[in-house]
């Protein structure tokens, strides 16, 4: 599949770029982003792909989150897609933030009119990652998975629907529970219908609590005076509390005085990809 670059940028030793592509499962043109660390010259390096949330594109991570050095660091190939199809010229598509552009939810669309195009968990899971692997030199073995919000939903999803396929998880500020907030019943009933029994597919908090049990730390890190997680949007509680009944090992980190945004991501960031190149580097 041709790869077209949009930019190229030296950063820590490493090159940040993105690229444009033709998507089959999206059935339209994607971007994104990926830094390859000064170590990917001379050798396969482990894959991390970053889940942004809603209203993102590849661009907010690259640009906001300040992960460059500890990438390069580590060693650590960091890929970061879109959030949803783009200019499929669907009925309603860009009519509100929180649904259509910019709002895939990391689901496969059953309804329509978005099951054409809006099938993102396939998009991350699949065809992205061959992708990659064809194309980067990434070691398909060692791949792990982490996000925002939104993306945090999806990378929780990702790694408790394909027992694994990740190394490792974490995510910051995530939608733990989307089948019981006002985000999560938006985009799943739009997505998959009103047949609620089908949410739960991508619900990391049902997800979790029918895990086979191969081994998955995970990591999360909420900021405390995030709004969202007042109004009832993110529920990491009920996430815990399944963990802790499967015995599925987290790690949770209620940070105080922090927000939802982009500086607190920036702020832990180190953190996460320590995280992850402890599994990915082992």
């Amino acid at each position: 599949m041709a790869l077209k670059q949009i930019s190229s940028n030296k950063c820590f030793g490493g090159l940040q770029k993105v690229f444009e592509h033709d998507s089959v499962e999206l059935n339209c043109k994607m971007k994104f982003a990926i830094y390859l660390p000064p170590k990917a010259e001379t050798g396969k390096c482990p894959a991390l792909y970053w889940l942004s949330g809603l209203t993102c594109t590849e661009q907010n991570f690259i640009s906001k989150a300040g992960y460059h050095q500890a990438a390069s660091e580590h060693g650590l190939v960091v890929i970061a897609p879109d959030t949803s199809p783009r200019g499929c010229n669907i009925k309603g598509e860009d009519e509100s933030w929180d649904f259509g552009t910019g709002a895939g939810f990391y689901v496969d669309a059953t309804e329509d009119p978005w099951k054409t195009n809006y099938r993102m968990y396939s998009y991350v899971t699949e065809e992205l990652p061959q992708l990659i692997n064809a194309n980067f030199p990434v070691d398909p073995q060692r791949m792990s998975i982490f996000g925002h919000s939104m993306g945090g939903h999806g990378a929780l999803i990702c790694a408790l629907k394909n027992p694994g396929k990740y190394k490792s998880v974490s995510a910051f500020a995530p939608i733990c529970n989307p089948v019981l907030c006002p985000w999560g019943k938006k985009a799943f009933s739009g997505y998959l219908g009103t047949d609620q029994s089908k949410w739960k597919a991508y619900d990391a908090t049902h997800l979790v609590k029918s895990y086979p049990g191969s081994q998955l730390d995970i990591l999360i890190d909420q900021g405390k005076d995030d709004q969202f997680l007042s109004d009832g949007q993110l529920l990491p509680d009920n996430f815990i509390a399944a963990c802790t009944e499967k015995k599925v090992p987290v790690v949770f980190r209620l940070q105080e005085g922090y927000d939802h945004s982009y500086y607190f991501i920036a702020t832990f960031i180190t953190d996460h990809i320590r995280h992850h190149a402890k599994y990915l580097n082992a």
